[in-house]
């Protein structure tokens, strides 16, 4: 492995100057046993391509050797790159948006390090963006060899959240995407906390087309995406991005008094009349304890709001960037030792 040193030398080019055409971010967490493969196949992208590529690895507080492996590997794969080592796991978000934000490319794409999108999508979705027809392409599942329990709650997500929520999505989601600088630089000045990139990016507009896929299997390792941070991931995705659920309270809330009225109306024209001769114990229990759940689910719904207003106060920094490494492509390393701030949207750790 090369030694790297603190400042660039005479015969390599000041970190961010060399010209590059295309930048591919990739996060990193757990991602040890495909890394090999994953070189491998960024170098052969890099070669198909007609300009200067460079990979963006950003490790995000990866608990395993990935990042020894990366220092390992990189010096001598032949691949021009930039390697940023978080401070902590931030997210996969988070880390997505710090590598957006070193990236230097005039196109710019997003992968995955466990290699279930192929790589030749990059390929394609740069070949779209380059014919100055479109802004944004994104990779769009056609299929998935996903379990059957995980393929068929995604899917019911996704459906779900086109119809009600982003309507431009397609109903497969969205894991994958590239777009132009212009894109990136109006993406990552979104200061926001607690959303969704996909539907920040979704909601800029720009002129998009979608590019179908098939996603393949997992082959090495488990998915860091829990139940509690795949539930976490979809109420910041609602949340963020619409009103549906205090139009809900309120449609209920309207729906209810409604209901109460005409109910108060025959219970005293029953008590009038003498019909009433025994009070309800069980259903006047019932009622209270439905009305007190109602009201607590309420205000949690309001809570959510309130409190994500209040993290978007804060203005805290997504990622902090503890140290930023080129690799020149040539077996050639220049370090920047770093503790500064990556001003990104927060998100939840995987």
């Amino acid at each position: 492995m090369s030694s790297a040193s603190s400042e660039p030398t005479d015969a390599l080019p000041a970190p961010g100057t060399e010209s590059v055409r295309y930048s591919v971010v990739v996060p990193v967490y757990g991602n040890e046993a495909t890394i090999p493969m994953l070189l491998d196949r960024l170098v052969t992208l890099a070669g198909d391509l007609d300009g200067p590529m460079e990979a963006v690895l950003v490790v995000d507080g990866s608990p395993d050797g990935s990042l020894a492996l990366l220092r390992q590997l990189l010096p001598t794969s032949g691949l021009r790159a930039q390697l940023l080592s978080l401070s902590r796991n931030y997210g996969a978000l988070s880390a997505t948006q710090a590598g957006l934000r070193a990236a230097r490319g005039e196109y710019i794409a997003t992968m995955a390090a466990d290699l279930q999108e192929p790589v030749s999508l990059v390929e394609e979705l740069f070949a779209r963006l380059t014919t100055g027809d479109h802004d944004v392409a994104v990779g769009v599942r056609s299929g998935r060899k996903d379990p059957a329990m995980s393929s068929l709650l995604a899917k019911t997500y996704w459906a779900f959240y086109g119809r009600f929520v982003q309507k431009e999505l397609p109903p497969g989601g969205v894991d994958m995407f590239g777009c132009t600088r212009q894109v990136v630089t109006e993406l990552v000045r979104l200061d926001e906390s607690h959303t969704s990139l996909v539907g920040l990016l979704y909601w800029l507009g720009f002129r998009r087309v979608e590019v179908p896929y098939v996603r393949n299997e997992r082959e090495h390792g488990k998915s860091g995406w829990s139940f509690r941070r795949k539930l976490r991931y979809m109420s910041d995705s609602v949340f963020s991005f619409t009103d549906l659920p205090i139009t809900l309270l309120i449609t209920g809330g309207v729906l209810g008094v409604l209901g109460s009225s005409i109910a108060g109306v025959a219970v005293f024209t029953a008590w009038a009349m003498g019909d009433v001769q025994v009070e309800g114990y069980t259903p006047l229990m019932l009622m209270l304890l439905l009305v007190c759940s109602a009201i607590l689910l309420a205000l949690g719904i309001v809570g959510s709001y309130v409190w994500r207003t209040y993290e978007n106060s804060k203005h805290r920094p997504g990622a902090v960037t503890l140290h930023h490494e080129h690799f020149h492509g040539g077996g050639s390393t220049t370090s920047e030792p770093r503790h500064d701030a990556v001003h990104e949207p927060v998100q939840a750790g995987r």
